[in-house]
């Protein structure tokens, strides 16, 4: 039988304030255990929460960015379940009235089309402390600093079709929240995590399979190994005529497996009601512009500009906008150089420094090379006064040689390209007069034995002679 895969994603981004969404704790990472909960935070009695503003606006933000339908009058909900790491006893969240409604997003597939993932809505919530396992033998510690941290949860339709489709999704929205500011994305912290709701339906079904929830995974790779050994194990347990249960399940990464953590719960499991501490939150139009005032340029509105006005393929300008400081990056080397060639500053970034940061595992805002840095080298390039080959040496150069710039590398090791057509002259007639043999076999047709001379000139330049001056001036005197 063929099986249709059909995948949900829930991301809880940390929103980028200072304090935390219903109390003035701070929201710091990496402070000591249970040292940023206060009263409020745990609930304790006679306190009450009060909604930070600039939550509000964060999430007002990225209901701006997806278009989204941003709900005049949202309420906060108390969701309640006993767990270690919820010292109030409950949450509070939105249910029936988020702050943000219906939106969208486009991701591009592999094959370079793009498809349309709807977002059912992102509400505002508080996160739950932290449990402990790993430092309590035969114990469990709570940590309760990160409880009270805001959180926007953003939940999508379930319009994905496999993991890869999932993952791009993902990263989607991780670049979109860091362009925005509304989140700094950061996984290994907790800042940017995801829950995937998976089930298989037998292919043109149309009723949904029995879903299984896969809970708090943390990075791009394990999202997509997670929901594809899901996937299998939900495929064969149904061929085997086994049921497919709802319930939270658990990814082990070490062992690359799934496995049950509790039954899933329906929302009136839950017992959601309104949270009688806090008001409704109304949004006024006049908040609503001053916050699409402060939006920047988006990703796409900014990848089409790229491809627009640059002249860039679409997977160029796809990678460059992946996320804001790249695109920033990008712009920064294009202005060193007066935009005069932008498929070359493209170039560079994309294939050479990329290539060279991954390899390093760093960031692009580590890069040991500056815009300016990569942009001065690319004039080099330009003005003729470096060739590629030696271009990628002063990189290698500008990569280790902390300060410098390409000028002052050419000049203290003499990289100045050869275009003094007498002197190239020179070279390719005694390269010619030292290989007569290799002359006759390409006068007699042998035409790849051009690539020969090129390369006895260059050698003979030691790399400094211009290319494309050796490549005409020797088709000229190999054809008199």
């Amino acid at each position: 039988m063929e099986w249709e895969v059909v995948i949900g994603l829930e991301i809880h981004a940390q929103l980028a304030t200072k304090s935390k969404i219903f109390s003035g704790a701070s929201t710091a990472y990496g402070a000591i255990p249970n040292t940023q909960a206060c009263a409020v935070d745990l609930g304790l009695p006679g306190v009450l929460p009060v909604l930070n503003q600039e939550a509000v606006r964060l999430a007002i933000k990225f209901g701006l960015a997806i278009d989204a339908e941003l709900t005049e009058r949202s309420i906060f909900a108390r969701k309640n379940y006993f767990y270690p790491d919820s010292p109030k006893g409950y949450q509070i969240s939105q249910f029936e009235l988020p702050v943000v409604g219906k939106g969208q997003l486009s991701i591009e597939l592999e094959d370079g089309t793009e498809k349309i993932i709807g977002i059912t809505r992102a509400h505002l919530e508080e996160d739950a402390g932290k449990s402990m396992h790993e430092d309590f033998q035969g114990q469990t510690g709570v940590d309760l600093n990160r409880a009270g941290t805001p959180l926007l949860e953003i939940v999508s339709e379930p319009d994905m079709r496999s993991a890869k489709e999932a993952v791009a999704y993902m990263k989607k929205i991780h670049s979109l929240v860091r362009h925005i500011d509304m989140c700094d994305g950061n996984m290994q912290e907790g800042s940017f995590r995801c829950d995937a709701n998976v089930s298989v339906r037998p292919m043109g079904q149309e009723e949904l399979g029995t879903r299984t929830e896969l809970k708090n995974i943390n990075s791009f790779r394990n999202v997509e190994r997670a929901i594809n050994i899901e996937i299998e194990r939900q495929i064969e347990l149904i061929e085997d005529g086994g049921e497919v249960v709802q319930e939270t399940r658990l990814y082990d990464a070490d062992n690359n497996e799934t496995r049950s953590m509790r039954s899933k719960e329906e929302a009136n499991d839950y017992r959601y009601f309104p949270d009688p501490d806090l008001l409704p939150l109304v949004l006024d139009k006049a908040m609503i512009e001053e916050v699409r005032a402060t939006l920047p340029e988006l990703p796409k509105a900014k990848k089409d500009r790229f491809a627009a006005d640059m002249g860039l393929s679409n997977y160029d300008a796809s990678v460059l906008t992946s996320s804001r400081e790249l695109a920033d990056f990008y712009e920064q080397v294009l202005a060193k150089t007066d935009s005069k060639d932008p498929k070359l500053c493209a170039n560079w970034i994309i294939t050479t420094l990329l290539g060279a940061l991954n390899k390093a595992s760093l960031e692009i805002e580590q890069s040991p090379i500056s815009a300016e840095q990569l942009g001065g080298l690319l004039i080099r390039i330009s003005d003729n006064t470096i060739s590629g080959k030696i271009a990628r040496q002063i990189f290698k150069a500008l990569w280790n040689e902390e300060g410098k710039d390409a000028d002052s590398i050419i000049e203290d090791k003499g990289l100045k390209q050869v275009t003094d057509t007498v002197a190239i002259e020179a070279l390719i007639d005694e390269v010619i007069a030292n290989n007569a043999a290799q002359v006759e076999q390409y006068r007699s047709g042998k035409e790849q034995v051009f690539g020969f001379f090129v390369g006895q000139v260059m050698k003979a330049s030691k790399g400094k002679a211009n290319p494309a001056q050796v490549n005409e001036m020797l088709t000229a005197k190999l054809s008199s």
